[in-house]
């Protein structure tokens, strides 16, 4: 094992550092770009757009946004629960160029919510619900990739959706993948999740990371079975547009058409993938940060800027919206990737290969890609996650499985926002049941009642302080003290007033100790912040 020498300079520590990640990084990266690579075309045509635009938004989210990111290991790009919108868009806009036009729009709009702090909602989610989210991608990718793995699949790779393009849902998809299955994919898919388990388990073979053996099987079994009774079909394999060179390259690249600038519509397509776009990537960004294995926190206004910037740059060339995408980033995670160069460098391998081997990558099946998403999966969704989740009780358990089956029978965004529905139904319960922003004692034989409020009382404390004042019995002196309370929510000042106001008809005599009349939210230690702002 290499030791390091305290006496290095602060030079050769970073590149110590860059050196020891490297290692892990460039393996990731080619991970990321085999399973992102017929992701991206696979929404492409879902969208209605040029398979090319699916491609250049992976290099885009790859490279520009990657760099500009302060997350690690969140990988960019087009996103399936954005193409109903594209789709949609295309048509109703009357041309592609219009569209691209709302895409470098919608650019606009996300760095604006950047620099707003717009991106620090993302701290509001809560973790039972991205656990569900993480869980729930776990188990579409398993049921998604299935067919793939079966070799039957007319649906586009990457559709996240419980109903699909082809007018099957994820379940009548399986069925009819076991009823026609290919020989030849499942015998590749087996070898490839065999090799991605036991091939981890040898450190010595493990120096040639695993998935990148499985696509080399997965080239070679193409080749065996093309000369028996059951070769792969061309629809089982991946396929990239093939350009003879440099200049057809350049003649893929379209530009947003600026005339449309006073048409209103863009701007309510912009608004609207703008939103999307931006909550997507901040659940992928939550989700991420809670898989990353050094427990980072990535900045979630800086984020937003990074994303604005890539579909700036995506609709300046004729690509797609792009967010951070959970599958990506997830096998990112699960490739063992340490640092943003990763994602970088599959942005580059995504260019290379359009412009140099798009022959040899046509030749990979997309069963063996499927294994890698099917260990990618159980990854996300293991058993042992539920128990977890379970041990931490029902107002955990609950939010977290309801997430998961709403996003498995609806889609991403839907999901989570029935998932946030129960967990806040769980936080208002705990907020009626719990009384740690009161205590209640009794003074000598008569009925004396001191209600001593917490430090911090916010309107979810309303109900509770609300039962609390109307089950006190008559003929009873009530001391309601707020000698510890930094902040009191009006609301909740509006019922302890109103109640000293009417309590003298039961006979109660309510005295206010230490209550103001108005509060202010109470701000940051002025050090603190200027620290915080320095950083």
């Amino acid at each position: 094992m290499q030791k390091f020498n305290p006496a290095f300079s602060g030079s050769d520590v970073k590149k110590y550092i860059l050196k020891k990640n490297l290692k892990k990084d460039l393996p990731a990266s080619i991970v990321v770009f085999l399973v992102a690579l017929p992701l991206c075309l696979g929404i492409a045509l879902a969208s209605g757009a040029p398979l090319f635009a699916g491609l250049i938004t992976g290099i885009i989210g790859g490279v520009v946004v990657a760099s500009f990111s302060g997350s690690q290991l969140s990988v960019s790009g087009p996103a399936a629960g954005l193409t109903v919108i594209v789709l949609g868009a295309i048509t109703s806009l009357g041309s592609y160029q219009t569209f691209l036009l709302a895409v470098v729009l919608a650019g606009v709009f996300q760095m604006i919510l950047g620099l707003v702090k717009a991106g620090t909602i993302g701290n509001y989610f809560p973790s039972s619900v991205i656990e569900g989210m993480l869980a729930a991608i776990g188990l579409i990718l398993i049921l998604k990739q299935l067919p793939h793995a079966l070799g039957v699949d007319t649906d586009f790779s990457g559709d996240e959706g419980f109903f699909q393009q082809d007018h099957e849902n994820t379940f009548s998809a399986i069925t009819a993948a076991v009823s026609h299955f290919s020989l030849a994919a499942v015998v590749i898919s087996l070898l490839s999740i065999a090799i991605l388990i036991v091939w981890p388990k040898f450190p010595k073979l493990a120096v040639v990371p695993a998935p990148l053996l499985v696509v080399t099987l997965g080239v070679i079994g193409t080749i065996l079975f093309a000369g028996t009774d059951h070769p792969l079909r061309a629809d089982q394999m991946v396929k990239i547009p093939v350009v003879s060179g440099f200049g057809e390259f350049l003649g893929l690249f379209t530009m947003p058409d600026f005339s449309q600038l006073a048409n209103k519509n863009v701007y309510i397509t912009a608004a609207t993938i703008a939103v999307v776009a931006s909550l997507e990537t901040l659940l992928s960004i939550e989700a991420v940060d809670k898989i990353d294995p050094i427990k980072r926190v990535s900045p979630t206004n800086r984020e937003l800027i990074a994303q604005g910037l890539g579909n700036i740059t995506s609709g300046m060339v004729g690509g797609l919206p792009m967010t951070s995408v959970i599958v990506r980033s997830s096998a990112n995670v699960n490739a063992g990737a340490r640092t943003k160069m990763s994602a970088i460098f599959h942005g580059c391998w995504l260019l290379l290969s359009l412009l140099f081997i798009p022959g040899v990558i046509n030749m990979i099946p997309l069963s063996c890609l499927a294994a890698i998403l099917l260990v990618t999966g159980y990854k996300l969704t293991r058993i042992s996650l539920f128990k977890h989740m379970y041990h931490k009780g029902w107002d955990q358990f609950v939010p977290f499985v309801v997430t998961v089956l709403a996003v498995l029978f609806t889609d991403l965004l839907k999901g989570v926002a029935v998932g946030m529905l129960v967990s806040i139904f769980y936080l208002l319960r705990t907020n009626m049941r719990n009384p740690f922003f009161y205590r209640i004692t009794n003074e000598g034989d008569k009925k004396h009642i001191r209600i001593k409020l917490a430090e911090e009382v916010s309107f979810l404390n309303k109900a509770a302080i609300q039962v609390v004042l109307t089950n006190i019995p008559k003929e009873t002196d009530v001391i309601i003290d707020g000698s510890n309370a930094r902040y009191i929510d009006p609301d909740v000042l509006e019922t302890i007033y109103n109640y000293k106001h009417n309590a003298y008809t039961k006979g109660i005599i309510v005295t206010l100790e230490n209550i103001q009349k108005h509060y202010t939210v109470p701000k940051l230690n002025i050090k603190v912040e200027e620290d915080i702002n320095k950083l």
